[in-house]
């Protein structure tokens, strides 16, 4: 079997040594190709290649950011039965969509795990969503916590470190920094209008992230197989994003109030907004936007688990 892996190894929680592990690992059971990211979207230029030059499987060792962009090359040319088989070896500090199909955080017993279904012929069809043009694994998101991503991106741009202290703080700051008086975002979910929104979070998977080792769940029991699911905040009061919060990290999601509309297994997903908002697609910043359409694609890709 022709193999590429792709390995970021600016990744968190990448290493020269797990890297050439993993690297001999593969190599004894496939015919294997390495290569290294070198800029941003270089993972999906990488993958797309691999499309016309026979390989069978393209794994990725990286965070959810290089696993999107992979996926994205792998879907560059629609969704197709024939394309190569993905697997993924967790290298990130989250990880959430290696964690949505069952593959183990260790990187080495990932490792052990693909070798193993690739020999058990073990693969799981998974659904993914689509945000206009851009594929996603696991979540997206217009408003408060795009915001978020967005700061905490041009911090990285300045060439700072990135830590999970930062995130808490671009949190804060954002929080107080936003209008929350004056909803922008009005979102239509499979055909049903909801006004008066200030975020919209669109979900793939469930848990769509991670507070340490605690889940955060916003629409619990939603596979990956499914369709989207939608958790539109209509209140940006302090208190009531303070016992949202508790609701998702303490009490096992699901959260519960008037403010909030939710909606799962939905098809199509419109937001639209009376003055651009970021956008952020599994945790990366993707520019501010007056409208985008999220639409789930059913059985999008094979994983190997």
């Amino acid at each position: 079997m022709r193999a590429l892996l792709i390995v970021n190894p600016h990744a968190t929680a990448t290493t020269e040594r797990r890297r050439d592990l993993l690297s001999r690992a593969l190599a004894g059971s496939m015919k294997l190709h390495i290569a290294h990211t070198e800029h941003r979207g270089h993972a999906t230029e990488l993958a797309a290649a691999a499309l016309t030059d026979g390989t069978r499987l393209v794994v990725v060792h990286g965070g959810d950011g290089t696993v999107n962009e992979v996926v994205n090359g792998l879907l560059s040319r629609g969704v197709t039965a024939k394309g190569p088989l993905l697997a993924v070896v967790p290298g990130g500090s989250t990880n959430v969509f290696a964690r949505a199909v069952g593959i183990d955080p260790d990187p080495t017993a990932a490792t052990e795990q693909i070798l193993e279904g690739l020999a058990r012929g073990r693969t799981r069809v998974v659904s993914l969503g689509l945000a206009d043009d851009r594929y996603f694994t696991f979540n997206a998101g217009l408003g408060l916590d795009a915001e978020v991503v967005k700061a905490v991106e041009e911090h990285r741009a300045g060439g700072r470190s990135i830590s999970n202290s930062l995130h808490i703080r671009r949190a804060i700051s954002t929080f107080f920094a936003t209008d929350r008086a004056h909803p922008r975002l009005t979102v239509t979910a499979d055909g049903a209008v909801i006004d008066h929104v200030h975020v919209a979070l669109v979900s793939n998977v469930d848990p769509w992230t991670y507070a340490g080792r605690r889940p955060v769940r916003t629409n619990p029991g939603l596979p990956a197989d499914r369709g989207l699911g939608l958790l539109a905040m209509r209140s940006l009061h302090t208190a009531t994003v303070l016992r949202v919060l508790w609701q998702l990290v303490m009490r096992g999601g699901g959260p519960a109030s008037k403010h909030l509309v939710r909606v799962d297994d939905a098809v199509e997903i419109a937001v639209r907004a009376d003055a651009p908002v970021a956008l952020q697609v599994d945790g990366d910043y993707l520019g501010d936007r007056t409208s985008v359409t999220f639409t789930s694609v059913p059985r999008a890709l094979r994983v190997v688990v």
